[in-house]
């Protein structure tokens, strides 16, 4: 199968992150690099924390990406880079809205927001309570809305 470049790039910008599937790699960050040479497929990765369980699972839908396309395992090579590290400042704008839309709060950029504040997901008030630092990933902390009393995660700035 002949695959171009863009083709390549378009598919593996699609698939969705392990823990957070309503979100893209792309729409992390994640994805850094996509090189097609002498029919050999490489793809380099940034965990968002150096010791993400969703790694293999990364890894194993990138393979299954290129295989589909057409490349055999001799013609893989998906690495893992830690340089330069992954910040939530990667996330791109479509990311911050799809993870908005699922209830957790984005990161907030100083562009955005030179305070740091954010608002609930769901009923959009800026006065929030901090329930703990740490959420169901390390990247995550548990806060709850002072006006709709719902809990939600917000992700942390990096």
């Amino acid at each position: 199968m002949v695959i171009s470049p863009q083709q390549l790039r378009s598919r593996l910008e699609e698939l969705p992150d392990p823990e957070l599937p309503w979100v893209t790699l792309a729409d992390l960050g994640i994805l850094r690099e996509i090189r097609l040479e002498n029919n050999r497929a490489t793809v380099e990765v940034t965990p968002t924390w150096s010791g993400c369980p969703a790694m293999d699972a990364i890894r194993e839908s990138i393979r299954s990406v290129l295989e589909q396309a057409g490349f055999g395992p001799q013609q893989i090579e998906i690495t893992t880079t830690l340089s330069p590290a992954w910040t939530t400042d990667d996330i791109t704008a479509a990311g911050r809205l799809k993870l908005n839309r699922a209830g957790i709060a984005p990161p907030r950029t100083p562009a955005e927001d030179p305070s740091g504040s954010f608002c609930c997901p769901r009923c959009q008030f800026s006065e929030v309570g901090h329930l703990s630092e740490f959420g169901p990933t390390p990247c995550k902390a548990l806060m709850v809305c002072r006006n709709c009393h719902e809990p939600f995660e917000r992700f942390k700035e990096l």
